[in-house]
């Protein structure tokens, strides 16, 4: 077996997004909320599936998956490799728009379901030293949880380091599936969960059609370059922060060798300055 990465974009909608293929979903929906046994997701309606044919022009930035299930709650799993400003902003946002675009009359609060935000990030973004975390609105004193609607859970990859003996619960397993699929030759013998028995199977390459494997391979290229961009971008932004510095400290007569050792800018570069 060949299992492709599962943080690109065309291999996380396939997997997670696949209206013929939802058990995936619904297992990681339910690995992921702390929903009561009699609780669970049972069924869900994937409301943006996965159609290959409309993705080739999509960013590989942030890749999302919307669903509802039976009982109308509403969930947004969100793929990003790279972090950007005002994150948190567009979170929110992002959330509290699919929480108010359920009604279309403001009497009818009634009618609001809970929305549930998963994040599978490629970056950290707490102290948390857990790769897992649930944040929800809560009374800072007794821990009460009086508005329940909203709710938002992060799986931090880069936190994520377990091997697969030190695996127990659900998360652990699709959590390892999908940082170290890629690398895999074989489905691990401790899956024993369906639904992400599923995922395997349709991560393997050899299940894939040509045209999938074809956008899976340039939408890889497209991430690459989407990265190559920002980091090329952060590069120039320092350079540049580097250089203000370094004409402040030319201005002020200090001596070439400290202005190199405050800005790592190079004797040529300082003269220019």
């Amino acid at each position: 077996m060949k299992f492709v990465d599962i943080t690109n974009d065309i291999a996380f909608r396939k997997i997670f997004g696949n209206e013929n293929k939802k058990k995936s979903l619904i297992s990681f929906l339910n690995a992921v909320i702390d929903f009561p046994q009699n609780e669970q997701v049972i069924d869900v309606e994937i409301t943006n599936p996965y159609h290959l044919g409309k993705l080739s022009g999509g960013k590989s930035t942030i890749v999302d998956v919307k669903a509802k299930d039976e009982k109308g709650n509403v969930f947004i799993v969100e793929m990003q490799i790279a972090e950007f400003d005002f994150f948190h902003k567009r979170i929110l946002y992002y959330t509290s728009q699919s929480y108010v675009s359920q009604i279309d009359k403001g009497v009818e609060y009634h009618k609001l379901k809970p929305v549930y935000f998963i994040g599978i990030l490629e970056f950290e973004i707490g102290q948390n030293p857990n790769y897992f975390s649930r944040h929800k609105v809560l009374d800072i004193e007794t821990k009460e949880q009086v508005i329940a609607d909203v709710e938002f859970n992060f799986i931090e990859l880069p936190k994520f380091s377990k091997t697969i003996e030190q695996l127990e619960t659900n998360i652990d397993q699709w959590t390892y599936f999908i940082k170290n699929a890629e690398n895999l030759s074989l489905i691990p013998e401790s899956v024993k969960d369906e639904g992400l028995k599923e995922a395997y199977t349709e991560a393997d390459r050899r299940n894939w059609t040509k045209q999938e494997l074809e956008d899976y391979e340039r939408a890889s290229i497209k991430e690459r370059d989407e990265i190559g961009r920002i980091e090329f971008a952060e590069r120039k932004a320092e350079k540049q922060k580097a250089k203000l510095i370094g004409k402040a400290m030319k201005d002020n007569r200090e001596t070439i060798e400290k202005i190199i050792l405050y800005t790592g800018l190079t004797k040529e570069e300082i003269e220019t300055l």
